[in-house]
């Protein structure tokens, strides 16, 4: 049997398990948030992420402080910035799709039904999100 003085990790090993599952965890309430239908639901899925950032955050921060946590090679301005607009012009095309397939007049659109998807795939499939239930993010032009 141990002793109560003999630790089962070092500080070290148990504190980067911590933080490897806090990283888990923001990941798994960021996907709650974003399926989530209610708004009360999605609210408390982005709090509890933006808490568990924080702590995420600290943590990390002690670590580093107390050499416990080595970080990555440090990566050129360059390439940062090349990522970001490569991120940027992507959310502007995903934008202007989404605009695209969301837009047409309402003359196209025969009393009420959902413009029909491409590729072959099921109409109901792309249904807009939340179009069967009330959703307060999706508003009907």
């Amino acid at each position: 049997m141990p002793h109560a003085s003999q630790q089962f990790l070092p500080d070290k090993d148990l504190l980067y398990t911590i933080l490897a599952d806090l990283k888990r965890t923001v990941r798994e309430y960021t996907t709650a948030a974003t399926e989530a239908n209610c708004v009360a639901v999605r609210q408390l899925f982005t709090d509890l992420t933006n808490r568990t950032l924080t702590l995420q955050g600290n943590l990390y921060y002690f670590m580093s402080q107390h050499n416990m946590y080595e970080t990555a090679s440090p990566v050129q301005q360059k390439e940062v910035q090349k990522q970001l607009q490569s991120s940027q012009k992507m959310l502007q095309q995903t934008s202007q799709l989404v605009k695209q397939k969301f837009a047409q007049p309402a003359h196209t659109q025969q009393h009420g039904q959902q413009p029909q998807a491409s590729h072959g795939h099921h109409g109901a499939y792309y249904a807009p999100y939340g179009a069967h239930v009330h959703n307060p993010y999706y508003t009907q032009q």
